[in-house]
């Protein structure tokens, strides 16, 4: 009998919804293959801020591709303020509990961080069931958010790492989607022989990297212009009033059009400081879901990939770079470290010191000017993905890993 395993992710992201998909996608591979995968997730989108269900009641039970999904009431503040954001995380955190308490004993719990808080519940449940609690860091919490300045407080930054050792600690296997956190973790002193690297990456089959998006550049009115993409969250994190500068700084390129994709808590103040800037060449979009997103990039001639200069940021796998190069798009790369690594390795795009507007601006302007090398870059990064990130090697990893889990071979 392959392992039944218990998710619990406030963020999980189906198919229909916008966001990074790699639960989703790991999931339906493991049913395929035999696994019993149910996953507790937040009844709100960790994107938009809506609710995903209709009227709110405290589980939600649904099936999609063989996953049982369990939406669990959260408060509804993910975006309003800061404050507002840890009532959300608190309260998903408790409902959780109670719907992961009613499922069938589990072979393995697993947990994923971040925020912190769902992990907590996810170590609640496997003591409950008394079965392996399975911890995937994919977020070097609390280090990047003390590095980007959300966590100030030196009382709470204690109580912080104390509670991030406690589940390095009760975790009986770590699970990491980036090589430096591998290093993170082993400098932290945890046994190399408790973590396994499975890689952020893509399933190929989803994009067509010779369509061109007829349909969205239709609707913004993109007409032949060259088109750059940035698709993700709209947060402090992201960075994107550098963009907004490179898009000052290329006004007169009527050629070009800054497309942003995504949603987030700046996204108002963005949109306000384009407008005053007088800027017509950007446009913000929302979010889209997965199964439309592939028609956003395909409609793009290049897409942007952009992180504030913290040096915490330098050791992440970020999800849409993998998207960008299975779409058969150069990324112009504002993120230094291992996915600078990665974007080289595969020579598909072009990397620019992050926070640097005019630099960001040039290049774009550079890939304007010279399609047929920029073509030529999407099609490396593709075929590198293909060959080194694609979902399916992943899912058979995760599936090995968790009947190790499960059988105490961690």
């Amino acid at each position: 009998m392959r392992p039944s395993t218990l998710l619990v992710h406030q963020a999980f992201v189906s198919k229909d919804e916008p966001g990074g998909t790699r639960h989703f996608e790991l999931a339906r591979r493991l049913v395929t293959l035999g696994h019993r995968f149910t996953v507790v997730a937040s009844d709100v989108s960790y994107h938009t801020g809506g609710r995903i269900v209709g009227k709110p009641r405290l589980v939600t039970e649904s099936c999609e591709d063989g996953i049982r999904i369990l939406r669990a009431y959260t408060y509804a503040g993910v975006h309003r303020s800061y404050f507002s954001r840890v009532i959300s995380f608190l309260s998903f955190m408790t409902t959780s509990v109670l719907a992961g308490a009613a499922v069938a004993r589990p072979d393995v719990v697993m947990g994923t961080s971040p925020p912190i808080f769902q992990a907590i519940s996810a170590w609640m449940l496997a003591e409950l069931h008394g079965c392996p609690f399975m911890l995937e860091v994919r977020d070097l919490w609390p280090e990047f958010a003390i590095d980007i300045g959300l966590l100030k407080n030196r009382t709470l930054i204690r109580l912080a790492r104390q509670v991030e050792s406690f589940l390095y600690r009760h975790a009986d296997h770590l699970l990491v989607n980036s090589p430096a956190y591998r290093d993170y973790l082993l400098k932290r002193g945890i046994n190399p022989a408790k973590i396994s690297f499975i890689s952020n990456g893509v399933d190929p089959a989803m994009f067509d990297p010779l369509s061109r998006g007829e349909s969205i550049r239709t609707r913004y009115k993109l007409a032949k212009k060259f088109v750059a993409t940035y698709a993700g969250a709209l947060g402090m994190a992201n960075d994107i009033d550098t963009l907004v500068k490179a898009a000052g700084l290329l006004k007169t390129r009527t050629d070009i059009h800054i497309l942003i994709v995504g949603e987030g808590k700046e996204r108002k103040r963005l949109e306000d400081c384009s407008r005053q800037l007088g800027l017509d060449n950007i446009t913000f979009a929302g979010a889209y879901p997965k199964n439309q997103i592939s028609e956003v990039f395909a409609a793009s001639d290049a897409c942007i990939a952009s992180l504030k200069d913290i040096p915490m940021f330098t050791t992440t796998y970020p999800n849409k770079v993998f998207d960008y190069m299975a779409a058969g798009r150069p990324t112009v790369l504002a993120i230094d470290g291992v996915i600078r690594q990665v974007i080289e390795a595969a020579g598909g795009g072009i990397f620019v010191p992050p926070g640097n507007s005019r630099l960001l601006a040039e290049t774009i302007a550079g890939l304007a000017d010279n399609p047929q090398g920029a073509s030529a870059m999407g099609k490396a990064a593709r075929d590198y993905v293909v060959q080194h990130f694609n979902r399916d090697r992943h899912a058979q990893q995760l599936a090995e890993l968790l009947s190790r889990v499960e059988l105490g071979r961690s």
